[in-house]
């Protein structure tokens, strides 16, 4: 049902120039349906195309557990490793999936930071996405090791021979960068479900789902105090998370780079990971949301504006993936260095030539179609770029792993390598895990981060006519209330009731309304009292009267402490209690401690913004007069409310009753403790 067909008719000509915008949800859809559009994916019947894909990524996940057990049984024997090429697929697929994970982070913080209104139908599924492929992506170099029982060792933990880990080695800060960026992502994701949790917990028809989903929800109620430490705390995520993004990728290309191997030894490696892993992240994000967008029937929410943006998003970074190609050879030529030159040259005329020109069809010229406005408006177009494109970022990937060692220093070694099924078999098996992940995800999460999408629609804004501004006359009033009279007969009045009266629930229908609501209770010197939105409404801190959050204290102190402990753990691990002599290279210095020392101040920092989120907000909190009553549940829908609580100095029944009304409240009902 449209909220706003019970309005006056109103004949709107369209907002002024200066509130013209793109709409990003089509056709004006009213805050009640995207509500139910996104929720009942996950309350509806599971669509039969659902089982059809889940059956055979469930099977592959089987697979993925059955070659690693059979790993860790007969040892690294079983993939094709031969001597020069000790690496081969473990660290080409452990790249490639790291860099597919980049996508979400880029989407969610970095185009926060930036106030790309367009990420908002597509930032839930990415961040999904990038949990998963680092889940996939961890699995390789936990196995490659070997003796996978030893490998939490490369933590900083205890263990029984008394040695620590030698943190001057780039591959610890690879230990450092994943675990950070798995954690702050999983926590970034979870603090973005927690007001869309809350929606499934208030229309959750079954016992199960509403322990379940109000367990995930912490007892969120939309009120505006916590929308104020909750938009703080994104915010600092978002700011934390965004240099994580480039650091993680710039570490992993630092285990390449710090060789001295020809066709490693570059400075270009870690822009260019970056460059390429945003790449092949936005690829891998259209080409999930393409079918889903189809099959869920979600063409007015991801539109094709969305996508647009999307095409140009991977038409640059593809750009700067074939600039880097350009600089890489260039580099090589004008060098003089015979192997670097060499190394180059086989990328495209040796033994793996086809790897070498698959990579620059699919990531240089493939995605130049996206010039073209017609190419970036055709589905099947856009969905065959973006597989080419990661197929094409795979085989980079494999040209600098394999490419750059499979013929070196000795002619003796050269040799022609290849994987085994158990490396194949493995690989697919990482898809199996990454699919089933996602599905069951789309089946019982949010796909769509709704309450953010409310919040970009014209009825979010209060300067808006659909907002609730600039109306031709006011809405009818009913006729006051006596102090014996009950708003709602169904409830029982509070003289003939034993429970004690907790507040005074008033329900508006706009943004414009809640706000002047807001400042009428302000104005009339209330002090216990709160206002209670589906999503933040801009302008409302200072109709309320409330302060900057403090929420950054809590991420400042986390930070600090993430640094500091990190430059005295290295210096007690590696200059004091296990000192050894590596390279010539110093037992301590800022220098090499400075990336771990970085991840632990940005996983620290996210902690801490955090809790300080839920200690403000004093989350979790599974019981609250509110959400027990029966019409309250709207708030996460398309309602907004002011609560004025009895225990305020200055609440008189019929004299509040008599404020709500002024203020434009149609529907006013007693709540009880």
């Amino acid at each position: 049902m449209n909220p706003l067909a019970s309005r006056p008719t109103l004949t709107v000509q369209g907002p002024p120039p200066e509130l013209d915008r793109v709409l990003l949800v089509a056709n004006a859809r009213p805050l009640g349906w995207i509500s139910d559009k996104i929720a009942g994916i996950v309350e509806g019947p599971t669509p039969g195309w659902w089982w059809w894909a889940f059956i055979p990524s469930f099977l592959l996940f089987v697979m993925l557990v059955v070659m690693v057990t059979y790993l860790i049984a007969t040892g690294v024997g079983v993939w094709g490793l031969s001597h020069p090429v000790m690496w081969g697929w473990a660290i080409v697929n452990f790249v490639w999936w790291i860099g597919i994970g980049h996508a979400g982070t880029l989407i969610s913080a970095i185009l926060f930071l930036l106030r790309q209104r367009w990420r908002t139908s597509i930032n839930r599924a990415a961040e999904a996405m990038t949990i998963f492929a680092v889940m996939c992506a961890g699995i390789f170099p936990l196995i490659h090791v070997g003796r996978v029982w030893y490998a939490w060792w490369l933590f900083p933990l205890p263990n029984p021979l008394g040695v620590w880990p030698q943190f001057r080695s780039p591959l610890m800060w690879d230990v450092f960068a994943v675990s950070t960026y798995f954690t702050v992502s999983v926590l970034f994701w979870y603090v973005g479900l927690i007001p869309d949790v809350a929606i499934l917990r208030d229309r959750a028809r079954t016992r199960l789902r509403q322990f379940v989903y109000g367990l995930l929800a912490l007892g969120w109620r939309g009120s505006h105090r916590h929308w104020s430490h909750y938009e703080k705390a994104y915010l600092i995520l978002a700011g934390l998370a965004t240099p994580l993004v480039l650091s993680v990728h710039s570490t992993v290309s630092l285990d390449f780079s710090v060789s001295q191997l020809p066709g490693w030894h570059t400075t270009i490696f870690p822009p260019y990971f970056v460059a390429g892993a945003i790449y092949s992240g936005f690829g891998m994000v259209l080409m999930l949301m393409l079918p889903l967008r189809k099959l869920l029937k979600l063409e007015e929410i991801i539109t094709l504006r969305h996508i647009d943006v999307m095409c140009k998003v991977t038409l640059v970074t593809g750009s700067i993936v074939g600039y880097s190609y350009a600089m890489e050879y260039f580099i090589a030529w004008y060098s003089g260095n015979p192997y670097e030159r060499w190394t180059f040259w086989h990328r495209l005329f040796g033994s793996y030539w086809f790897g070498g020109w698959a990579m620059l069809a699919f990531n240089v010229l493939t995605p130049q179609v996206f010039w073209f406005k017609r190419a970036r408006r055709n589905l099947v177009v856009v969905f065959v770029v973006s597989i080419l494109v990661n197929v094409g970022m795979w085989w980079e990937r494999f040209m600098i792993v394999v490419g750059s060692l499979y013929q070196d220093f000795v002619p003796g070694n050269w040799g022609f390598y290849k994987p085994t099924w158990v490396d194949v078999c493995t690989y697919l098996g990482t898809f199996g895990l990454f699919f089933t992940c996602f599905l069951l995800f789309v089946r019982f999460l949010p796909l769509i981060a709704a309450s953010e999408v409310k919040g970009v629609t014209p009825q979010a804004d209060p300067h808006h006519p659909l907002g609730g501004a600039k109306r031709p006359a006011a809405l009818p009033q009913r006729a006051a209330t006596t102090p014996m009279q009950d708003p709602n007969p169904a409830r029982p009045s509070p003289a003939n009731s034993a429970a004690k009266p907790y507040g005074l629930l008033a329900e508006f229908d706009t943004t414009a309304d809640i706000l002047r609501a807001a400042t009428q209770a302000r104005n009339a010197g209330f002090t216990r009292w709160d206002v209670f939105t589906p999503f933040p409404v801009h302008g409302l801190d200072k109709a309320m009267g409330l302060r900057p959050s403090q929420v950054g204290w809590f991420a400042f102190l986390g930070g600090a402490a993430g640094y500091f402990s990190g430059m005295l753990m290295i210096w007690y691990m590696n200059a004091f209690d296990y000192p050894l002599v590596i390279g010539g290279k110093p037992m301590f210095s800022p220098f090499y401690s400075f990336v771990p020392c970085f991840e632990l101040t940005i996983l620290l920092g996210s902690f801490g913004a955090l809790l300080g989120m839920l200690f403000l907000n004093r989350l979790p909190r599974l019981y609250h007069p509110l959400l027990k009553h029966p019409r309250f549940a709207r708030v996460t829908h398309d309602k907004f409310y002011l609560v004025i609580e009895t225990s305020d100095a200055g609440y008189e029944p019929v004299e509040t009753r008599r404020l709500l009304e002024a203020a434009g409240s149609r529907v006013i009902d007693l709540v009880e403790e």
